[in-house]
């Protein structure tokens, strides 16, 4: 699909609704009684996870008819669309080990994807009422939700330069041997512990400097942040140094839409010296 499909301001601020909304329905199973199921992968899974999709997948199909639509829960049900250049990503709720342990750092998660790279990015924390959105060229802002609507809004970018020695994100939930060794590089550094997509957020608000991810992730998990921190002036780059792209790779089924191990940067500074 070309690019005049990507959405316009007024389309952003509704999906920005939409989030929002998404998170008034996870805030109403996490204030109250909720089960805990596994699906295939053995990954948690809650009524949260799925009602809220089903609002997310109700407004695109609304606001942008003929963009698909890659969403994690209905890809475990097997429901995995065919995708061009252009596409959604969704995860309606990141972090669903931080939701079951009820400690704020999950997340709803819009993305657009335009020929591999996440263009749009939607993140919204209801438990703490912080929302970040981002455009690729337009910036990002962090938005203050109260009583879900926007009390305050202000525009954010990556720390540059980049703290002396780096702030580095680390995985409330998911720390590997390999990224443990990775931040052994920098001496002195300091760790800022975060769950979900909330570390690719801190780091486009300036309060971190470095994100490495040795371990599993699906892009439905990092395409809303992504796009977020490459909006506030940030890069993502596989292990390698490689670009870090988006779409259909190799494996079947929902494995096609596994990432390879990355390191998210602010300012290029940081990105010279690691």
């Amino acid at each position: 699909m070309s690019r005049q499909k990507t959405p316009d301001d007024a389309v952003f601020e509704a999906l920005i609704a939409t989030a929002i909304a998404a998170g008034v329905v996870v805030m109403r199973v996490y204030d109250g009684g909720f089960a805990v199921e596994h699906k295939g992968d053995a990954s948690p899974v809650t009524e949260a996870d799925r009602l809220a999709e089903q609002v997310i997948l109700a407004d695109l199909a609304r606001l942008v008819p003929g963009i698909p639509v890659v969403a994690e829960e209905a890809c475990a049900d097997g429901l995995i669309p065919a995708v061009g250049a252009t596409f959604f990503l969704v995860d309606p709720v990141d972090g669903t080990r931080e939701f079951i342990s009820r400690n704020g750092d999950f997340t709803v998660n819009i993305g657009l994807v335009e020929n591999g790279e996440p263009t749009l990015g939607i993140v919204y924390a209801p438990a703490r009422g912080d929302l970040y959105a981002g455009r690729l060229g337009k910036g990002a802002e962090h938005l203050t939700i109260v009583d879900g609507a926007i009390a305050h809004r202000r525009a954010i970018h990556v720390a540059d330069p980049a703290a002396s020695p780096p702030r580095i994100l680390a995985s409330r939930s998911h720390r590997t041997p390999e990224t443990d060794e990775f931040i052994a590089r920098f001496p002195g550094a300091s760790l800022v512990v975060a769950g979900s997509s909330l570390k690719f957020c801190l780091m486009a608000a300036g309060e971190a400097d470095l994100y490495p991810r040795m371990g599993p992730t699906m892009q439905w998990d990092t395409a809303a942040g992504d796009a977020v921190l490459r909006a506030a002036g940030g890069m993502v780059e596989t292990i390698d140094g490689e670009t870090f792209v988006y779409g259909p790779g190799a494996g079947d089924g929902v494995r096609a839409f596994a990432n390879p191990w990355f390191v998210a940067r602010g300012a290029e500074r940081v990105a010279a010296i690691a």
